[in-house]
């Protein structure tokens, strides 16, 4: 396994047990980056508000470790298959967005999705030759935008 994602785990595996939550990291090295997954009777605390103590132990492992990662590789926190769920949903509402933006011509915008979220969509639409995908806004007012090229 990768030295960054070794470090990830044991940052992750001792910030969740000083919080006292009964919860066990595992991690492997993928082609996405480090995929850290917790298990445990408090798995559903991590699920809460869909995902969102999973997107902020990211941010964590991110200003933790983030310089020491190549730009395309990064730190992935699931719970209970969580992420691949998303993933799934996020594929389905791509198709819907570029059929929606083929049969009214007109630009297709995402509600609030988090940049890894963003990125499912725009790599989900990359093959599309039609089709063009762009995040416009900045911050917490980024969205996603789906239009013909």
């Amino acid at each position: 396994m990768n030295e960054i994602c070794e470090k990830a785990k044991d940052l992750l595996t001792g910030l969740l047990s000083d919080m006292r939550f009964d919860l066990t990291v595992s991690a492997d090295w993928t082609d996405e980056g480090c995929v850290l997954n917790l298990s445990g009777g408090d798995a559903h605390f991590a699920l809460a508000e869909n995902g969102e103590m999973l997107d902020a132990l990211e941010v964590v492992l991110f200003q933790a470790f983030g310089r020491e990662l190549e730009r395309e590789h990064r730190f992935i926190v699931d719970a209970d298959g969580f992420r691949q769920t998303r993933r799934s949903e996020l594929h389905a509402m791509a198709r819907f967005a570029g059929d929606q933006v083929r049969k009214n011509g007109k630009p297709f915008t995402f509600g609030v999705l988090n940049s890894t979220e963003r990125r499912v969509i725009h790599l989900a639409l990359q093959q599309e030759e039609d089709l063009i995908t762009e995040s416009v806004g900045e911050g917490r007012d980024r969205r996603l935008q789906v239009r013909l090229k």
